[in-house]
């Protein structure tokens, strides 16, 4: 095939009908760029020979090394097929887990999916984490199941068991996709009942068999993966064959006589051909038939791969005959007979051909974008499209166009933006010279070699001189554009020095991006808008026709930019453009400035910023980086912002401690991350710190049983007693614990006290907290929007429906003598405001709620009313760092029973005797407080709007006029940093009075494994304290599948060992699920006499909680209780043996 030129590809830009932007997804090892390599030989960019093998779309090193794909890229393809063009961008994605979020970045871009499966493993976890992704971004997948050679030469299939396995690997697609289109039917029906919920008499018997009704309804024909649709493929991509069915009902239309229509229905499925009635007949299996599909389809591809396999001759020469083909010596020749059968197959069946004019027939075009998809595209968050204003709305039609007139808005979504060697970019790639250049040169070469002999006869020491001579002539050209040739000898193009070493050093960010709509050209002016983004409160500052050269206002999460070059994103090349009209994808320099990972770019400011990418793994693994030498510091923070901004998914933070820590989603990832810091963005030696593992803190029950599984009955009842008595010695003076766990505990000026109560909260509540943390997040900005009485855009009755139902469900998992009325009185969620834990207050006189958004705000004064900011906030401090390790708490309930606040006139005579020691603390306890209210000011209750004059800090004279209730009501004085204090402290008291559990991070780990390998998994797992939940046998293979739960903790190096442990045979796909308290308690000491007995005294056998608990102290230099040998010599008895 004939390498398509740059001129075309622009042509056929312009062509919106004949463009489908498509990616292709899989499971790691699937197939999916040798797929992408078969489809990129067809244009001539590679030789078929090398497609599988050069992995051409692998453009990194480290994913040459470890053979996968660790970034989305993208390359354009031209296709013909009858007299129709077509410009196919291709983005091909990464399968392993690690690297999910390229994914979710080249999924946003698409219109369409390849889905790959390998045809022997069959549906495997990732393959169902893609298929969600594209479900989520509405776009239309169509199937290719790939290695299907490995049925005949490695499973050893028969035709007839392989058309069984086939059928059954189908099935398993179609139960997945199923089971998305089930809940979302029944989503948008609860939805739709919701909106128009009427009384009805019908008895609530009446409604049982009603819950599937909306499923039977709606038609879900076109989801459905089946090759009578023409949307599945059957390929083998390292052979380079596929195929659909259509290619062999025409064949066989003309052979035997049946109209291709009737023969696309039933080669897929229970038919058989009657060869004597010439007639297509039903129910292959119960007259024990062979499936039209084997008979005509799969029985040729066997006999052929067995023909090659064996290297009969005779048949090979017979099928190549009948099949019209032309085999040069050279494959038919050769020593391996895969690339024999390479040469027949991709003549007869060439997969290129089958897997685009799939995805040209059955993937839509930028023109058919769906309304639903465009409207899950602009509404950010929990606004509906009906919510935002009406110049946005407009927009709409423009995105349904997908229109490239000039009067159209521009706009484009950039999903990440990638690092690019500065050599690599057109403009620096060298060039080939002219034919004047060339003679001019030869000219220059003739005088300077007359010269030198006529100077030098005798000399050979002056040959620097004309290579000098030679840079600086060729220094000119270095930096043209064009395609990259090398010429020999003094034709060789040399750039000058400073050049190079600036290339050197310099990383080039492009944005990956797509055009939605208008035309997007170099040089234009354009506002690039923030995640947080509003239309509607800019359109109030800005006329909705401006333009990004205009002398604007400033709009806070909008600036604006010039695009600097657009290219054409063509794998590992790029190619300069002018411009880039509708519906296609590209490249965009010189955004690096403005762009930290994503955003929108428009020329209208009533464009809202698209829905944020949904990632599907979480980062979870944290390192601490920093350089070996100090003096590279620069460098490394240099380098750290350089590769958040290339990766879609790493986090970079600086840790209060002032540790520079990189947050990666898994082992893979993070070894990139390092390998990237180190040679291409920082370029300076690291030394990375051990994995720091996440825990959280809570409390739970006291245990029923002790360790060693007795009923803890009276006698032992007072040994463990006389622990608590011990360690109650340990609490400060001052501060009282009750024997049920309610801790009393004054402020420093004893002006107020506080008791506090913690109590461990359900599983399930703690689970509900954290999966409406985003709901939480709402509910506060509304909270404070009401409270400062800002008249925002009317709550979305949406936002509403769901508060009200997160406080349902919380009421309903919330019940007991002990939770009366617990949902009503919450106070505040932390850590952060958001947290999976519970702020309760229990104590008269006080009324304030979190769902004041609902609408029962109570406005009423309270002497509290000043001061209940500083409450929250200890509260706020306690759940980020607990007492065992300093880690968040979790799943915790803390109810405030009394607050006692004293009357003005002792505390004036406190205030005055204080007065000279408080003035030192002053200070630092105003400078922590305003830090402290001021991110706590956004939860001001709504008593403060009822007179804001009373919120500013009063002198003693005005307190008096206070309603008879006098208090000192300062509320950013010391006064209030003392209550924090006094609060933080509190509950961390009430916390230690109750039994403490750490929780460790949990991964679940999906292994396949065939049956021999299989004890030795268990060996690695036990070893490393997973626990097995269920294991299955995949249908017709002997893999098994294990589904396991491992600590995070305990993770690092596992995918290797259990690789080295089974030979290959097994690889672990490791996903972070949740959070799960280890049973031990980290403080435990044998009490009971049997305890002693099991354990002994000195109880030293490893405590896992303890283990865990004195490293993470360890690691943030807190005191840690243990025994250190100091001198660790043998000991010597001074008297000799005798």
């Amino acid at each position: 095939m004939v390498l398509t030129s740059v001129g075309t590809m622009v042509g056929l830009q312009k062509k919106t009908s004949g463009i489908r932007n498509i990616c292709i997804l899989a499971h790691v090892d699937h197939g999916k760029t040798t797929l992408a390599d078969c489809l990129i030989s067809s244009n001539g960019i590679i030789s078929s020979r090398l497609a599988g093998k050069l992995r051409y779309l692998d453009s990194r090193e480290d994913e040459q090394i470890r053979g996968i794909t660790m970034k989305s890229s993208a390359i354009s393809l031209h296709f013909v097929k009858g007299d129709q063009e077509y410009l196919i961008n291709l983005i091909d994605s990464p399968g392993h887990v690690d690297f999910s979020s390229e994914v979710s970045t080249a999924v946003r871009l698409c219109d369409g999916c390849i889905i790959v499966v390998d045809a022997v493993e069959g549906v495997c976890p990732q393959t169902q984490a893609v298929l969600r992704q594209a479900w989520l971004e509405n776009i239309r997948p169509v199937l290719v199941i790939n290695k299907i050679d490995r049925l005949i030469v490695e499973l050893k299939l028969t035709p007839q068991e392989a058309y069984l396995h086939l059928k059954n690997i189908l099935e398993q697609i179609n139960a997945v996709t199923g089971a998305l289109f089930t809940s979302k039917v029944l989503e948008e029906r609860a939805e739709k009942e919701t909106e128009s919920e009427s009384v009805s008499d019908t008895a609530p018997g009446d409604q049982i068999y009603d819950w599937s009704t909306g499923l039977e309804d709606t038609d879900d024909s076109h989801l459905y993966f089946s090759p009578d649709h023409g949307n599945v493929v059957f390929a083998s991509a390292i052979d380079g064959w596929g195929f659909g069915i259509e290619h062999f009902a025409k064949m066989y239309s003309q052979k035997i006589g049946i109209k291709p229509a009737v023969l696309l229905k039933t080669l897929w499925g229970d038919y058989y051909l009657n060869t004597k009635a010439k007639k297509i007949m039903k129910g292959d299996q119960s007259k024990g038939k062979k499936p039209l599909f084997v008979q005509l389809v799969l029985d040729n591809i066997w006999s052929l791969y067995e023909a090659v396999m064996k290297r009969d001759k005779e048949k090979i020469e017979k099928i190549v005959t009948s099949l019209g083909l032309k085999i040069g010596a050279r494959e038919s020749r050769h020593a391996d007979p895969k690339v024999h059968l390479n040469a027949i197959c991709s003549q007869w069946l060439p997969i290129s051909d089958a897997v685009l004019s799939m995805v040209c027939n059955k993937l839509p075009s930028p023109l058919d974008i769906a309304a639903e998809r465009v409207e899950k595209l602009m509404c950010v968050g929990a606004r509906t499209f009906d919510s935002l204003p009406p110049e946005t709305q407009e927009l709409k039609s423009a995105f349904m166009k997908c229109s490239s007139e000039g009067t159209a808005p521009v706009i484009v979504f950039v999903s990440k933006m990638f690092a690019v060697d500065a050599k690599a970019l057109p403009h620096n790639k060298p060039r080939p010279l002219t034919q004047e250049e060339i003679a001019h040169r030869r000219e220059l070469a003739k005088r300077r070699h007359a010269e030198k002999l006529a100077a030098n006869q005798g000399k050979e020491l002056s040959e620097k001189t004309p290579s000098e001579n030679l840079s600086e002539v060729t220094g000119n050209t270095g930096d043209a554009k064009g395609e990259e040739q090398q010429l020999t000898g003094q034709a060789e193009i040399v750039t000058s020095k400073a050049m190079k070493q600036e290339a050197d050093n310099k990383e080039s960010f492009i944005a990956f991006a797509r055009v939605f709509s208008g035309v997007v050209r170099r040089g234009q002016k354009i506002f690039v808008l923030g995640p947080k983004y509003d239309p509607a409160e800019s359109l109030h500052k800005l006329s909705s026709q401006c333009s990004a050269t205009n002398d604007m206002p400033l709009v806070p999460h909008m600036t604006c930019c010039t695009l600097e070059n657009l290219y054409l994103l063509m794998g590992r090349e790029l190619e300069d453009l002018e411009e880039v009209p509708a519906g296609n994808v590209l490249g965009i320099g010189g955004l690096q400035d403005f762009v930290l990972k994503s955003a929108t770019l428009s020329t209208s400011p009533a464009c809202p910023p698209f829905t944020p990418l949904n990632f599907e793994a979480t980062p979870i693994v944290r390192v601490a980086v920093e350089p070996k030498h100090p003096s590279d510091m620069p460098q490394l923070v240099r380098g750290m912002k350089l590769l958040n901004q290339a990766d879609p998914c790493v986090q970079v933070l600086i840790q209060e401690t002032g540790e520079h820590v990189l947050v990666t989603a898994g082992e893979v990832h993070l070894q990139r991350c390092l390998d990237d810091l180190k040679e291409r963005f920082a370029k300076v030696q690291i030394s990375v710190s051990a994995p720091i593992i996440p825990f959280r803190e809570t409390i739970t029950r006291p245990p029923k049983v002790d360790m060693v599984n007795e009923e803890i009955g009276k006698q032992q009842k007072v040994a463990v007693i006389h622990q608590t008595k011990e360690d109650q010695n340990k609490v400060p003076e001052g501060i009282q614990v009750d024997s049920d766990g309610l801790v009393t505990i004054s402020t420093p000026n004893k002006q107020a006290t506080l008791s506090v109560r913690a109590m461990p909260l359900p599983e399930e509540v703690t689970r509900l907290l954290e999966e409406n943390s985003d709901l939480i997040r709402t509910m506060e900005q509304l909270n404070t929007s009401l409270n400062e009485d800002k008249k925002t855009h009317e709550i979305n009755q949406k936002t509403l429906d769901r508060i009200k139902e997160f406080k349902q469900k919380l009421e309903q998992n919330l019940q007991g003598r002990k939770w009366r009325n617990a949902v009503d009185q919450i106070w505040s969620f932390g850590p952060r405001k958001c947290g999976p834990n519970i702020l309760v207050y229990n104590f008269e006189g006080y009324k304030r709620s979190v769902w004041q958004c609902l609408g029962n705000t109570v406005k009423e004064v309270s002497k509290y009313r000043d001061f209940d900011n500083s409450i929250v906030s200890g509260f706020q401090l306690a759940t980020l760092s607990g007492p065992m390790c300093e880690e968040p708490l979790m799943g915790v309930c803390f109810t405030v029973e009394k607050w006692e606040m004293n009357k003005v006139g002792e505390m004036r005579s406190t205030s005055s005797q204080d007065a000279g020691e408080c003035d030192a603390t002053e200070q630092k306890q105003n400078e922590d407080t305003t830090v402290t209210s001021s991110c706590n000011n956004e939860v001001c209750s709504a008593n403060d709007l009822q007179d804001s004059s009373e919120s500013v800090p009063k002198s003693p004279e005005k307190i008096g006029k206070h309603k008879g209730e006098v208090l000192l009501a300062d509320c950013y004085g010391p006064f209030s940093g003392q209550l924090i204090a006094t609060m933080k402290e509190a509950c961390r008291y009430a916390l230690q009075a109750k039994p403490q559990r750490l929780m460790a991070a949990m991964y679940t780990c999906e292994i396949m494994a065939t049956a021999e390998v299989l004890g030795r998994v268990y060996a690695v797992l036990s070893k490393r304290e997973g626990r097995v939940l269920q294991e299955e046998m995949k249908e017709g293979t002997d893999v098994f599948i294990i589904k396991a739960v491992l600590p995070v903790a305990e993770s690092f190096g596992f995918a290797d060992e259990i690789r080295k442990r089974t030979s290959g045979l097994a690889s672990p796909q490791l996903v972070f699920s949740h959070w799960e308290i280890i049973s031990s308690d980290p403080f435990w000491v044998p009490t009971t006499e049997e305890e002693y007995l099991h354990f002994g005294e000195k109880a030293d056998s490893e405590n896992q909680a303890r283990k865990y608990m004195n490293a993470v102290r360890k690691r943030k230099g807190l005191y840690v209780e243990e025994k250190i040998v100091e001198h660790a010599e043998k000991q010597r008895t001074l008297s000799r043996n005798k």
